[in-house]
């Protein structure tokens, strides 16, 4: 007879299929992720570094995995015997207690082994560490808190987790088949109630299985807190980090005598006789009072007494870890407020400053070289070359294309961005010291295609595919040829002719580009021809990141131009730790909070191939030595760099920020005087911003020579200031040339003269009749004014100050160069032109044009009177420029000009 009432099967078939598709789904995606990603690892060439990556990342995690296996399927079918049952008595049971088991232990291992703090020590574990830093305090080197310390902390961590997982996986079992066994007869008629009596809980102390894995987790824990000493070393005493009176008289046997409690509690445990571990909590809560108490009663009333010793070890500590003492010279400068200057004696030195701030350049580039609207220039770096056999500083900034600038309709067109707008393309370069007649950059490479005005520069190579706002994927040698450059009315096009990307030609290849995307278009567009690539991970940083994740990258990579004309961008990598002893900590945007910090690697990015270059520049870093131990084919010895790439390597302005900041308190190195701060400097203030507000100087590059050096060379500079003072006070410079690149050099000035800084001549310019006057006018009509930051050049024992002043109109961001002012001691010189400033300020008389009105470009340099024809020319090149460039109100001005010209032409 049919049962109407029966109700319908659920559809396990159907919710089986749909798992299974998205189960396929979900793992093809990563299979063609990866098919992708070791595509990608050969382009670059380090395909056995990326075998070398995983195998270090899983294989950790595995062999805990399977230890925590072993420790809970044992603890499980011991637990199983206890209940007086076995798993062969149970197959079914067994087979799925095994699988829950295995999944747990994956879980746990995942959560507690950092795989790279294994690594980490088993790359760094045959270093020599003779000649790192050594605290005072346990004898111990750097390798040891970077990579054996932690490495220890995880195994006991590990062995924490399995021998208390191993006592609760015993005890569940064994009272959960306990009770299962004392069920009976179970029916519906007569429900089962559990008596709490059968959790038996303290019955598990009577088990020596138990009581063996718990004091295996006790012994643990006493080891964890004789490594807990090591942590005294970073522990802050807001007057000192590290190791204190205190912490070494009262702290140290307070935990001798916690590990010794937890060793009789270890004994007791085994033995049964519980009461005895009562002395463990005794002895911890000790451990936590008693020092405090002790800091009250009889440091703090002497405390500067008692702790010069420990502060000494601080400051020495934290100066080895921002490399404040390697490399380094300390000179008390003893400046003049004011000395004669022959300006011949410094050629190289006033024929380099910095005319052009980088922002008022950006600004003015992006106005007039910009060419199209999806082109940017994103930043503006500076650099030194050899023009026309003189050393030289510039402003580089590349142009490249974004495109997310691109019309609506035009970006919704798949081919565009991934076929024919695949490239950014040349760069403006210009001379940082050098003006034209009408207050713009003197550009020495310039629009599309490039025009290099120099023959010192060459280009042979202007497409930039790879570099700071690159788009990912783009397709090349396809058959859809490329957007190069505008060229008036059309556009050039070009195809790609280097080796960067991969082939993406094969069916396989497009279905595992389409699938890890989620673009089936790859599948479908007939463009992609059999000599076809595909470029991914264009952007700088980006491929560096995934190349080497375990350094720091710099934010801001800068393009060289090399020998042969290629375009390569060049970055600053940092290693890092917060484990250095006795060294304050310092946080830093994107990468955390750390205590030691070295510049150990550069890496060169070409930017038409993508091709990475990683050069170790400190073999005295432990945690690059550990790296290049694990990664024996990724960093190449600094020599391998080519000699024109080496000449573009700088100084990092990050890594001088972190070291000026930590310089300005740990340049006191007498204990009492840093105990009290009674000498913490600030970095100089200047008015370098659109709002006039004062603010901490950006650290500068320029070229200049130090006290006791001959030749001028690349320095990345700043100044310090007393806390709440304007005066000068000592000045932080740091080499890049040579083998000069990495040293420090500190001039500390006397506390008894004053000498001025930046914010004090910048008071000064405000007070002065004449320019405050003109900043005022320049700063209606339509115009605002800019001020550039102030340079502070050390010059023959004294100081020299040089600001330029720009004006630029409220609708357009376009800067023009309009006064410059120069200081020494009380002398303000206020001019036309930096030629004008400087003659002046060495007492040579030039002939001087007539005062610039507002409005009107300054001259280049003084020159004498033009003939008329000349002169009327120059007007009218002027006014189609201001035309052209919308600045109708100038343009006006020109017009009257050129009628007075025109007007006494006439009269002659």
């Amino acid at each position: 007879m049919e049962n109407s009432g029966a109700r319908p099967r659920p559809p396990f078939g159907l919710g089986l299929i749909i798992f299974v598709i998205l189960a396929v789904l979900f793992a093809g995606r990563s299979v063609a992720g990866f098919v992708i990603e070791l595509e990608w690892w050969k382009e670059i060439g380090q395909p056995e570094t990326l075998w070398r990556m995983i195998a270090y990342g899983y294989a950790p995690v595995g062999v805990a995995a399977l230890l925590l296996f072993a420790v809970l399927w044992i603890s499980h079918a011991r637990g199983m015997k206890s209940a007086g049952t076995g798993l062969r008595q149970h197959p079914l049971y067994a087979k799925l207690s095994t699988v829950v088991i295995f999944a747990v232990s994956i879980v746990l291992a995942t959560l507690t082994v950092d795989a790279w703090t294994i690594v980490r020590y088993l790359g760094g574990s045959a270093l020599d560490g003779s000649k790192t830093f050594t605290d005072p305090v346990f004898g111990k080197n750097l390798l040891f808190y970077f990579f054996d310390l932690p490495a220890y902390h995880l195994l006991l961590r590990f062995l924490l987790v399995a021998s208390l997982g191993a006592a609760i996986v015993y005890w569940l079992t064994a009272r959960g088949w306990s009770i299962r066994s004392s069920m009976g007869a179970w029916n519906k008629e007569e429900p089962f109630v559990l008596d709490p009596g059968e959790l038996r809980l303290s019955a598990a102390l009577e088990s020596r299985f138990f009581r063996i894995a718990a004091a295996i987790a006790l012994a643990a824990f006493a080891v964890r807190l004789a490594l807990g000493r090591y942590a005294l070393l970073l522990e802050d005493h807001s007057s000192l980090v590290g190791v204190d009176w205190v912490a070494e008289n009262v702290t140290l046997p307070l935990i001798w005598l916690s590990v010794a409690a937890c060793a009789v509690s270890v004994a007791a445990l085994l033995a049964g006789r519980f009461k005895i571990m009562v002395i463990l909590p005794v002895a911890l809560l000790a451990q936590s009072f008693v020092p405090s108490g002790i800091h009250a009663l009889y440091v703090r009333p002497s405390e500067i007494t008692i702790q010069k010793s420990y502060i000494q070890r601080h400051i020495a500590a934290t100066r080895d870890a921002y490399g404040l003492t390697q490399r380094s010279r300390e000179i008390d400068y003893g400046a003049k407020l004011e000395t004669a200057i022959d300006p011949k004696k410094h050629t190289v030195l006033f024929d380099n400053v910095r005319l052009w701030d980088w922002r008022a350049f950006h600004d003015t580039v992006t106005q007039i070289q910009a060419l199209r609207p999806y082109y940017v220039f994103k930043d503006s770096d500076v650099d030194r070359y050899m023009i026309d056999g003189q050393l030289r500083q510039l402003l580089l900034t590349p142009r490249e294309l974004d495109v997310s600038q691109l019309p609506a309709d035009a970006r919704a067109k798949w081919v565009n961005p991934h076929f024919i707008y695949t490239h950014g393309y040349g760069l403006v370069v210009a001379e940082a010291a050098r003006i034209t007649a009408d207050g713009m950059p003197h550009l020495l490479i310039q629009d599309a295609p490039p025009q290099v005005k120099t023959s010192s520069l060459k280009l042979t190579r202007p497409e930039i595919y790879y570099g700071e706002v690159s788009h990912d994927p783009v397709f090349v040698r396809t058959a859809q040829p490329e957007f190069s450059y505008p060229s008036g009315a059309g556009n050039v096009e070009s195809r790609y002719d280097g080796t960067g990307g991969f082939p993406i030609t094969s069916p396989l290849m497009r279905f595992a580009a389409a699938l890890s995307t989620g673009d089936w278009n790859i599948v479908l567009t007939s463009y992609l021809k059999p000599e076809s690539r595909m470029m991914i991970r264009r952007k700088v940083r980006e491929r560096l990141n995934a190349l080497a994740s375990f350094i720091n990258w710099d934010p801001d990579p800068y393009l060289v131009i090399t020998e042969t004309g290629r375009l390569v961008w060049m970055i600053d990598g940092y290693t890092s730790s917060n484990s250095h002893p006795y060294a304050k900590s310092h946080s830093v945007v994107g990468i955390g909070a750390l205590n030691y910090v070295r510049n150990s690697v550069k890496a060169t990015v070409d930017a038409y191939d993508g091709s990475i270059r990683l050069y170790a520049f400190d073999d005295q870093d432990p945690l690059l030595a550990s790296y290049r131990n694990l990664f024996p084919d990724l960093i190449l010895p600094r020599s391998a760099m080519p000699a024109d790439l080496q000449s573009h390597t700088r100084y990092p302005e990050l890594l001088f920020r972190i070291q000026a900041e930590a310089y300005r308190t740990f340049h006191m190195t007498d204990p009492a005087a840093f105990f009290n701060k009674e000498d913490v400097w600030d970095l100089s203030r200047n008015l370098n911003n659109s709002a006039g507000r004062p603010e901490p100087v950006t650290p500068t590059y320029l070229i200049a020579t130090l006290p006791g050096e001959e030749k001028p060379e690349f320095l990345l500079l700043t100044t310090f200031t007393p806390r709440n003072k304007d005066n000068l006070i000592g000045l932080m410079a740091a080499r890049c040339d040579g083998n000069s690149l990495g040293e420090l050099v500190f001039l500390k000035l006397s506390k008894q003269e004053l000498i001025f800084g930046p914010m004090q001549i910048e008071a000064r310019i405000n007070q002065d009749q004449n320019i405050s006057k003109d900043l005022t006018l320049w700063n209606q009509q339509g115009s605002q004014v800019l001020r550039g930051q102030m340079l502070v050049l050390p010059i023959e024992e004294s100081f020299i100050y040089i600001e330029p002043i720009y004006i630029q109109a409220a609708e357009a961001r376009m800067p023009q160069l309009k006064k410059v002012v120069i200081a020494m001691g009380d002398r303000l010189i206020y001019s036309d032109t930096y030629e004008q400033a400087l003659a002046e300020l060495a007492g040579i008389s030039l002939s001087r044009p007539e005062p610039a009105q507002a409005g009107q470009p300054a001259a280049e340099s003084a020159k004498p009177q033009s003939d008329p024809y000349t002169q009327v020319r120059e007007i009218w090149n002027r006014y189609r420029r201001s035309m052209s460039e919308g600045r109708f109100q100038d343009a006006g001005k020109e017009l009257e000009r050129l009628e007075q010209a025109l007007g006494g032409s006439a009269r002659r």
